[in-house]
Order: structure tokens, then sequence, then C-alpha cells
């Protein structure tokens, strides 16, 4: 990968990619070079067949501290547009594969957005979340409105985003924004063991969950349970159900493909 603000790490573990973001000069701030850098990156892993999962990481003193505001100063409307946000946001949001983010001090505003993004987020219990973009005369454009609100409930993300204040690990555990807070320390090998494991599991099971949970996000109940059981009749023409259900009744750890 030619950006260096954007890392694609060695490969930890079979099926496991890591992406970490390098600008720690501004706490990995989000300029339109490495939002481009990661629509890119998680186009092409998506389409990697070696790819199971993919941890997306910060530093240690901030996972992402959102927009890099230098560009946002005298950025015009029209400006704003012609980037088209919603494309590099949407490339990560389209991404099949189990996505895991690793938090590790400041996620804020876009880093947060970002964040949110993920299918399992991992909290150091030293990190940090927060929408302030209120504060600067602004509002969340990465989608912060929807999927907080959608995450923790409508009275909880509105008192968050309209007054911008920031909240703890154990906060967004509380509230239902993270799945686990690990110590800090032992944060990134968490995620990597978790990862592992994901990496391991049935790819197409896997991706038809991913597929309708984030459908529930988007249809009424009852489109919902029809989308998961017309997903769910769908992988009974796979070997993976045949091996699961196999393994499962001899008493031994499955082998997925």
């Amino acid at each position: 990968m030619s950006n260096t603000d954007l890392l694609l790490e060695e490969r930890p573990a079979p099926g496991v990619a890591v992406l970490r973001l390098h600008r720690p000069e501004v706490l990995n701030a989000l300029n339109l070079a490495l939002r481009r850098a990661l629509a890119e990156a998680f186009t092409r892993l998506d389409a990697d067949e070696a790819v199971r999962v993919i941890v997306l990481a910060g530093s240690a003193r901030a996972f992402c501290a959102g927009a890099d505001l230098g560009e946002y100063l005298d950025a015009t409307s029209t400006e704003i547009i012609e980037r088209q946000m919603d494309r590099l946001w949407g490339a990560i949001a389209a991404c099949r594969k189990p996505v895991i983010a690793a938090v590790r001090g400041h996620a804020l505003g876009g880093g947060c957005e970002l964040a949110m993004h993920a299918d399992i987020l991992l909290a150091s219990d030293t990190a940090g979340f927060g929408q302030p973009e209120v504060l600067l005369g602004l509002m969340p454009g990465g989608g912060a409105t929807q999927r907080l609100s959608r995450a923790i409930g409508k009275f909880r993300a509105m008192k968050l985003l309209l007054t911008g204040e920031r909240f703890g690990a154990e906060q967004a555990l509380a509230m239902g924004l993270v799945s686990e807070v690990v110590p800090d320390a032992a944060l990134e090998d968490r995620a990597l063991a978790l990862a592992s494991q994901l990496a391991q599991g049935p790819r197409l099971a896997q991706q038809f969950i991913k597929e309708a949970v984030l459908e529930s996000m988007n249809s009424p109940l009852a489109l919902g349970l029809q989308f998961e059981r017309k997903s769910f009749q769908l992988l009974f023409a796979t070997t993976d159900k045949h091996t699961g259900i196999a393994a499962r009744l001899a008493k031994q750890a499955p082998r997925f493909d």
C-alpha cells in the first residue's frame, strides 16, 4: 500500500488483515487522502479471497481524532459535495466481511463514526468517544445521527449529539455502543484473537448474518424476518452446513473451508 498514512500490516494470522491509521502527528485525523485510502483498502480486501476478517486499528493515543479541520476551514458546500464522502464511507459500509475496530485513545467525530462502521467494536479502558461537531457549528456527516441513535437509542444519542460531550469506554459499553472493554495493553491481542477465531468460521454464514443484521436497520420487522428466513434457507445449499452439523453430532470441532 503506497499511502503511508494507512498501513496494511503483515498478516498476523491466516485470513486476518490489519489496517492501521498512521498519521500520529495529527492523532490519525481523517484528511481526504486517508479517506480515499481507506475506501480503496476496504474495497480491495473485500475482494481478496484470502482475507476473512479485517481489524481496523489506530495508535496508542488515538484511534482517530476526527476530520482534519485544516481541510474544512475554508471549504465551501460545493467543494464538500464534490469530495463525494458518501462513496468513501460507503466502501467501508459495503464490506461483506466481519470488521473489528480496536479503539485506543480518542475516537471523536469522524473517528467515532469510523468505529461505528465496524461489526464488532472493542475499546480499551482508556478509549474516549464523542461527536463534537456541534461545537464547531457543524453536525456529523459520516452517519452518526443514524448509527449512534440506532446503537444507543434516541434520547441518549440526542444528548450526545446536541452537546458534543465526550464519554469513556465503560459508559460506551453501558450504552451499548461497544462490544467489549479490554485493558489497554491487551486490546490489540484481544482483537487479533477474536479475528483469528472468526477467520476459522463459515464464510458465507458470517456474511449472511452481517447482511441480515444491517438489513434490520433499514427495514420493518416483517421484511427483516423475511430476509433472514431466505438467507437461512440458502445456507442449506452449502458444504459448511453439512460440515458444522456433522462435527457437532460427532462431538468434534468443525473445520470450515
